[in-house]
C-alpha cells in the first residue's frame, strides 16, 4: 500500500480535533470571532516511487512570517466562496498551480495561531505533470520533502524561545537546510499523529 493511500485510510477513520500554538503552551488568545481566516493547502506529487508534500520558503521581503516555511495559501478574501476556494486560489497565485490540476482529498482541523489566524487546512493530491512558477512577491523558493519522512513522528522535536517575554514551546521538523516550524510544522504534526 502507497504512503498516499495509508494516508487517506487514516484521513478517512480519524475525527480531527483543532490544533493551536498554544497546544504545548497555553498563551491568551484572541477569541475565535476575532481571528482571521485563513487556508492551506497541503499538496501531495508523485515524483518517482516517492510521494512529496510541496512547500515554500516565504519571501523575506513579507511583513508577515518573512522568510518561514509555509504551505502554498493565505487570507480568505471576499471573493473566495470558501475556505477551500481560498487555498485554491492562493496555490495558484503563489506557485501557479491550477485548480484543474488539484484534487481535494480532505480537509483537516483547523490550527489557530498565536499571531491571529484560523487556518483552515487542505490536503491535496496534484498531478505529477504540473509545472510550478513562483509568485516572487511571496515566495522565494519551491521544495519538496517525502511524505514519509513528514509522516514519522521521530522527525519531530520541540524547541523553546522566549516571546513577548514568556517562554514557548513550539514544534519544529528539520529537513536539510530548511528549518520547518511554526503552524506548518504543527499541521504537519497533526498527520503524523494519525499513525
Amino acid at each position: 500500500m502507497s504512503e498516499l493511500q495509508n494516508l487517506m485510510n487514516l484521513l478517512e477513520t480519524q475525527n480531527f480535533n483543532a490544533t493551536s500554538d498554544n497546544d504545548l503552551m497555553p498563551f491568551k488568545s484572541k477569541s475565535k470571532n476575532d481571528l482571521i481566516k485563513a487556508a492551506v493547502l497541503i499538496p501531495i506529487i508523485k515524483r518517482k516511487n516517492c510521494f512529496k508534500v510541496i512547500l515554500t520558503k516565504r519571501s523575506d521581503n513579507l511583513k508577515q512570517h518573512p522568510g518561514q516555511i509555509a504551505f502554498p495559501g493565505g487570507k480568505l478574501e471576499k471573493t473566495d466562496s470558501s475556505a477551500e476556494a481560498a487555498a485554491l486560489r492562493e496555490a495558484y497565485e503563489e506557485i501557479g498551480v491550477c485548480s484543474s490540476d488539484i484534487k481535494i482529498l480532505a480537509q483537516i482541523a483547523t490550527h489557530n495561531t498565536i499571531t491571529g489566524f484560523q487556518i483552515s487546512p487542505f490536503v491535496a493530491r496534484v498531478k505529477d505533470t504540473i509545472s510550478m512558477k513562483i509568485q516572487i512577491a511571496e515566495v522565494a523558493e519551491i521544495f519538496e520533502v517525502p511524505l514519509s519522512y513528514l509522516m514519522d513522528k521521530s522527525n519531530y522535536r520541540i524547541e523553546t524561545v522566549t516571546w513577548n517575554n514568556n517562554k514557548r514551546y513550539f514544534y519544529n521538523i528539520p529537513y536539510g537546510p530548511y528549518y520547518i516550524w511554526g503552524a506548518t510544522a504543527r499541521i504537519l504534526k497533526g498527520l503524523a499523529d494519525l499513525r
